[in-house]
């Protein structure tokens, strides 16, 4: 059997949960919790680009015969580019030797139960208990401008570039029929609205200039 390597060997999973806290904007721990990216919930031994409820994999990684294990993981982290070409994670890749080493021995504690608690991601907003100040009643273009009302009969005028609309499936997402406008950038006159699926957008929104 050949001997681990050194940096297998120094792998510290305590210092690895540290370092998963850079992890978390795209990643969680949580069994089918996919944010950008998939989630590692018993990644160890799992072949790349196989989680069913994940369905944003590139067509590259689902071809690979990448099985994840000490190696794998530790050349995915060191160059996703190189062990997988074309992929589309967006990481250039962690140099550091001891730091791989640390997060592959997290990961593979995790995947057995073993780990330490790991940071978490942030929390999302529950979107079906937004408040009525929030909750979009109506929208309607004009031009170059979208006005807004929310269940309290307050209107909110737009530039169009400045309002973005965007859907949430997931069981925190706003309920059917009730999108909901989050607040976007530090000047205030950016925003979103979210709906629960994208076929409300276009029925939603009104072409009307005058009330």
């Amino acid at each position: 059997m050949a001997a681990a390597s050194p940096a297998f060997g120094a792998g510290d999973a305590l210092r690895g949960a540290r370092a998963f806290s850079s992890c978390i904007a795209c990643h969680t721990l949580e069994q089918d919790r996919h944010l950008t990216g998939p989630s590692l919930a018993g990644v160890w031994g799992r072949k790349a680009g196989s989680v069913e409820t994940y369905r944003r994999y590139s067509e590259q990684l689902k071809r690979s015969a990448v099985v994840w294990s000490e190696g794998t993981l530790d050349a995915w982290l060191r160059d996703p580019q190189k062990l997988i070409p074309g992929n589309q994670m967006q990481f250039a890749g962690l140099p550091d030797e001891r730091a791989r080493a640390d997060l592959i021995a997290f990961l593979k504690a995790a995947s057995e139960g073993k780990a330490a608690r790991a940071p978490k991601p942030p929390a999302f907003p529950d979107l079906k208990n937004a408040s009525p100040m929030a909750t979009v009643a109506s929208i309607r273009h004009c031009g170059d401008s979208y006005f807004v009302t929310n269940a309290r009969g307050e209107t909110a005028a737009y530039w169009e570039f400045n309002l973005r609309f965007k859907t949430d499936a997931s069981p925190t997402g706003p309920a059917p029929g009730k999108p909901v406008m989050v607040g976007q950038g530090m000047q205030g006159d950016r925003a979103q609205v979210v709906f629960a699926s994208p076929r409300e957008i276009s029925s939603f929104i009104r072409e009307q200039c005058q009330e």
